[in-house]
């Protein structure tokens, strides 16, 4: 079958732009489409094609003019392109006479599956699609309707979008078959990380998370479970990498399993493996595990994404993100002694007022963190917070869901909130320069 996967361009919307001309708060995201590339490892037999519009926006008008139809189009979607998604969908099945057969996963997918019960989507990925969507595609080869395959929803014009109950298993990792890489050779020079420099390439150690945030969309990937590659999957698909400096392992807590981490680092260190490696860990893993971050640091482990989120206790504990101020602290002191750079994610928000945004702008001053990066605090459908303030939303609209929009009612003017923001990001791009 001819199979092609689409990465959706670069799409959000800014209000803070929109309505009050500040333009330094519009989020753009970069990086190669892993998540297609991991399809597309499973689908051998099959001739597969990655339209990543990100980098290249003109990627789809080019398709559509080459007159060859494909048998199935693939999309993945977070939430703030979930529009985009249904527009491009619905483009290209007006482009032939008989339309491919149109599948959406993703985040957003996994986390709200019914706001793709569109005409122009035939099916709907909840959660890991790596086996599920083989599954389908060897189910649509013998041309029959793909009946109970775990996480694929059949879009039914009329009807319910019925959802089949699953459970998550390292079967779903297809452990065996590495991500396609060669399918985004074309653009590899423009995936780099902004930040830490140079070009990066992207690997996954695990699935899932530890603990269920109540912002966080990824538990919904994989029914609350964590799920780790083995070291030797991991460790090949480094070595598919061979000519890029810097490795970024994609996983919300590459961490989360302890032994197996260690384990990784030993066989990379015995391997000789000279990568720089970033990766993102949770402050309480760092506290209860520096010895761990030790033997990373030595195995190439230079920097590290944290989701510091708060440094107000009463906030933490409403975002059931399960750790503290004072572990913050601690896992910043020992990343310091040891050497690793910090790049810290921080909530703002929507009922912070001045002493609010001040008190963060002094906090992250007098730490060593390298790269603070705040975003606003967005209820992404599906989630536990957006089950608990769905009723105190402003803003429906997907478009907005980019983690730079206030989507719910701010204490201060609206003005003042954005203008706030934007001179935290100016006064915290100056802190970038001086680290």
């Amino acid at each position: 079958m001819q199979i092609v996967l689409i990465n959706p361009p670069n799409c959000g919307r800014s209000i803070p732009e929109e309505e009050y001309g500040i333009t330094s708060l519009k989020m753009i995201f970069r990086g190669e489409p892993l998540a297609l590339e991991v399809l597309a490892g499973n689908l051998p037999g099959h001739t597969v094609r990655i339209v990543d519009l990100k980098a290249d926006p003109t990627g789809l008008d080019a398709l559509l003019s080459e007159g060859t139809r494909p048998d199935i189009v693939g999309f993945t979607a977070v939430t703030c392109e979930a529009n985009t998604v249904i527009k491009l969908a619905e483009k290209i099945k007006e482009a032939y006479d008989t339309p491919p057969i149109i599948v959406v996963g993703g985040h957003h997918a996994s986390s709200d599956p019914g706001y793709f019960h569109r005409a122009a989507i035939d099916y709907v990925i909840v959660g890991l699609g790596k086996l599920s969507f083989r599954l389908l595609l060897e189910a649509l080869a013998e041309g029959t309707l793909p009946a109970d395959i775990p996480g694929v929803l059949r879009v039914r014009p009329g009807g319910p979008l019925v959802p089949i109950r699953r459970k998550y298993g390292f079967e779903d990792l297809v452990d065996s078959q590495p991500p396609r890489y060669d399918l985004v050779q074309a653009h590899r020079d423009t995936y780099v990380m902004s930040g830490v420099g140079g070009k990066v390439g992207f690997v996954a150690t695990a699935f899932g998370c530890t603990h269920c945030c109540s912002f966080c969309s990824i538990p919904a990937m994989t029914g609350g479970r964590y799920l780790s590659h083995s070291v030797e999957a991991i460790i090949r698909d480094i070595g598919l990498l061979s000519d890029i400096p810097l490795v970024r392992f994609v996983d919300a807590n590459t961490f989360g399993d302890p032994v197996t981490a260690r384990l990784l680092a030993k066989k990379i260190l015995h391997l000789g493996i000279q990568k720089k490696i970033v990766a993102d860990v949770r402050a309480d893993t760092v506290v209860a595990n520096p010895e761990l971050m030790r033997l990373w640091h030595e195995a190439g482990l230079v920097s590290v994404v944290i989701g510091f989120e708060e440094i107000d206790d009463a906030r933490l504990e409403r975002m059931n993100k399960r750790s503290s101020l004072d572990k913050n602290i601690a896992a910043l002191h020992i990343l310091a002694e040891i050497g690793i750079r910090v790049i810290g994610d921080f909530i703002i928000s929507p009922d912070y007022d001045h002493a609010d945004f001040e008190r963060l702008s002094r906090f992250i001053d007098s730490s060593p963190i390298a790269l603070p990066i705040p975003s606003i605090l967005t209820p992404i459908p599906g989630t536990p917070l957006h089950r608990q303030l769905a009723g105190e939303l402003e803003i429906t609209d997907l478009d907005y869901y980019t983690f730079s929009n206030a989507v719910l009612p701010t204490r201060l003017a609206k003005k003042e909130f954005y203008t706030l923001y934007s001179d935290l990001m100016k006064h915290l791009h100056q802190h970038l320069k001086k680290s």
